[in-house]
């Protein structure tokens, strides 16, 4: 009889046990369903570390001509959503990369419903004659014709796919003055900008798609007074927030006085001057941004600032290689994107790093100039050292791209690339 009750106890557990098992797996999936058919704002990406931003380019080859296929686009989404990235910025959308990108990843959204991705969904503003492609000199008063497409397709696809286009940024580095090729006066980022914001108002966009401009700090009011404009301050009342730029990396050349500096480094081991130096350009960096936010705030605005570009080269053969700066190589990279990602985790900032991948058709026909080493992977998908920790915990197990694995630079071996490693020259 004791064994009968025993056995009756026993089951009445089990039952018990497998009905909370079962509700709560109810809740789950409830939970589930409603996160994903939760409404995520820019608002609620930018400034949220479970959001990591990151700059995407996906092309593959020396020539600009030959697009990334929809299967190679998908195979990217896969690797930086393994990686945590949930926030991607585009550049340019008379090239049919942008919109394909957002399609495919619509398309992973159905296949998929635990697949997350959004876009900043950037529109390609020049000036008349940019890049000497008209009948003369670049007119940076007047604007190119094809401007006015590039902010149509941004509405067109921000429309088709309001659950990933989440901001638009009118124009790249497009208002300072260093890319003479191309730059415009800050009037005709404006103009775009406030007829973006007046579409949102009269409901021909969403009320909650953010829209900004990303260009360099110093175009932001964080430089030289010549920035220091009317119409500047006009198109910083307008955004919903700033995209501002900072690159270390480059000023190690321009700007060497925080690079080259000897204080502190008498005594100090190679690998202790490098750290320094990273420590050096992270604080550099932040300087830039609080030259943006005081300037911000000097005309009597308080609204975001987050970093829509900087990143650090994994080779140079150039001005910042051997003979130059010394700044490049992949254990400075992978000190740097650390820095980056700790300081705005911390300060609620986004950081779209700069970039994923390397892109082989940038910096021209020099096969070691740094613009073609900014990827956190190679193109053959090879690891560079900033994620070798990912690679060891199986982050990519399964992934590819051009249908190679996921593998290490340097085939792992860290004492190799370390061999790579130079010390920055110091007064």
């Amino acid at each position: 009889m004791k064994n009968y009750f025993s056995i009756i106890r026993i089951c009445l557990s089990v039952f018990l046990i497998g009905s909370i098992v079962s509700c709560n797996e109810v809740k789950k999936s409830k939970v589930k369903e409603e996160v994903s058919e939760k409404e995520v704002s820019a608002k609620d990406i930018l400034g949220n570390p479970e959001y990591q931003a990151m700059s995407y380019g996906g092309y593959r080859y020396a020539d600009h001509s030959i697009e990334p296929t929809m299967e190679e686009l998908k195979e990217d989404m896969k690797i930086l959503h393994a990686m945590g990235v949930r926030m991607l910025r585009t550049y340019k959308l008379l090239k049919p990369q942008a919109a394909n990108l957002v399609k495919v990843i619509s398309d992973m959204k159905k296949e998929d419903p635990g697949f997350e991705m959004y876009v900043m969904l950037g529109a390609w503003v020049d000036c008349k004659n940019s890049f000497n492609s008209g009948n003369g000199e670049p007119i940076h008063n007047e604007e190119n014709k094809e401007n006015a497409a590039e902010i149509d397709r941004a509405v067109a696809l921000a429309n088709k796919y309001p659950d990933i286009v989440k901001v638009i940024a009118v124009g790249n580095e497009a208002m300072v003055k260093w890319a003479a090729s191309y730059y415009v006066e800050p009037w005709i980022i404006l103009k775009w900008v406030n007829h973006l914001q007046d579409l949102k108002k009269e409901g021909k966009l969403a009320k909650d798609l953010w829209i900004t401009s990303s260009d360099n700090f110093a175009s932001w009011g964080g430089g030289g007074e010549e920035y220091h404009v009317e119409d500047l301050n006009k198109l910083i009342k307008a955004v919903d927030f700033i995209s501002m730029h900072t690159y270390p990396m480059h000023d190690t050349h321009y700007q060497p006085e925080f690079w080259l500096n000897g204080e502190g480094m008498d005594g100090k081991s190679d690998m202790e001057k490098i750290e320094i130096s990273m420590l050096r350009a992270k604080e550099y960096a932040i300087m830039q941004y609080g030259n943006v936010k005081n300037y911000m705030e000097s005309i009597g605005v308080n609204k975001p600032i987050h970093i829509g570009e900087t990143g650090w080269a994994s080779f140079s053969s150039g001005q910042y290689g051997a003979d130059g700066s010394r700044a490049c190589d992949e254990y400075k990279e992978a000190l740097y994107y650390k820095h980056m990602r700790d300081w705005t985790n911390e300060a609620g900032m986004s950081c779209f790093y700069f970039e994923a991948f390397d892109e082989p058709w940038k910096g021209g026909d020099e096969p070691g100039n740094s613009e073609k080493h900014f990827g956190l992977f190679k193109v053959d998908g090879k690891a560079k050292y900033t994620l070798w920790p990912m690679v060891d915990k199986g982050a990519f197990e399964g992934l590819t791209r051009g249908g190679k694995p996921i593998t290490k630079t340097f085939d792992g071996d860290r004492e190799a690339m370390m061999k790579e490693v130079l010390v920055s020259p110091h007064n």
